[in-house]
């Protein structure tokens, strides 16, 4: 997809992102990391994605990371989540509880695989599958883990409220995962998924 095809498809959601400068230097020593494994893996050498949870749920703590010139193409809301807490609400917005086991409503850390795009119930009814690809997230799978849009995620920071935690999946809004999506769907090689704390 050409480059004012996307900018079109940013302006038209009035989501054209001026913050990434704020997430950039926490993103900076997993950048080299990930291109790195990227390389060793049969990985997307040109795009991941970052996901780093030491951020507060209410700010942008997703990237979009260009690997070949090492910086954020956008930057966007992602929920994690609830744990024992209420699903839809920001109990632990600044203090998510991870998990791989079943039934438990956490989220994974880990490197992942993103896999095959789907049909969602949730937001723009397009999802991504994810593989774990470390013993702290290899049941994402199974426990039907995916990236996917959800309509209760802004586009925009809620600071100081968190954004809606969920079951576990990383969740974005419909405007950032239709951006998302045009990256994915003009990859040939999977795209790595990294969440971290």
């Amino acid at each position: 997809m050409s480059v004012i095809v996307r900018l079109s498809i940013l302006l038209l959601f009035g989501i054209f992102c001026c913050s990434t400068e704020k997430v950039v230097p926490r993103h900076l020593a997993q950048s080299k990391e990930a291109a790195k494994y990227c390389a060793e893996n049969n990985l997307d050498t040109s795009y991941c994605v970052l996901i780093d949870m030491r951020i507060h749920s209410g700010k942008n703590r997703m990237v979009l990371w260009d690997l070949k010139n090492d910086s954020a193409v956008f930057s966007c809301l992602c929920s994690h989540g609830c744990g024992d807490s209420a699903w839809g609400e920001d109990h632990t917005k600044i203090n998510p509880v991870f998990s791989n086991t079943e039934e438990s409503h956490c989220s994974s850390l880990g490197k992942y695989k993103i896999g095959k795009r789907g049909w969602s119930n949730w937001g723009i009814h397009v999802n991504y599958k994810l593989h774990g690809l470390e013993s702290t997230n290899n049941n994402a799978y199974d426990r039907l883990i995916v990236l996917h849009s959800w309509d209760a995620i802004p586009e925009t920071e809620p600071y100081p409220s968190g954004t809606p935690e969920g079951w576990g999946c990383p969740a974005i809004s419909n405007g950032y995962l239709r951006l998302l999506d045009s990256y994915l769907q003009n990859s040939n090689v999977p795209t790595l998924l990294w969440i971290y704390n």
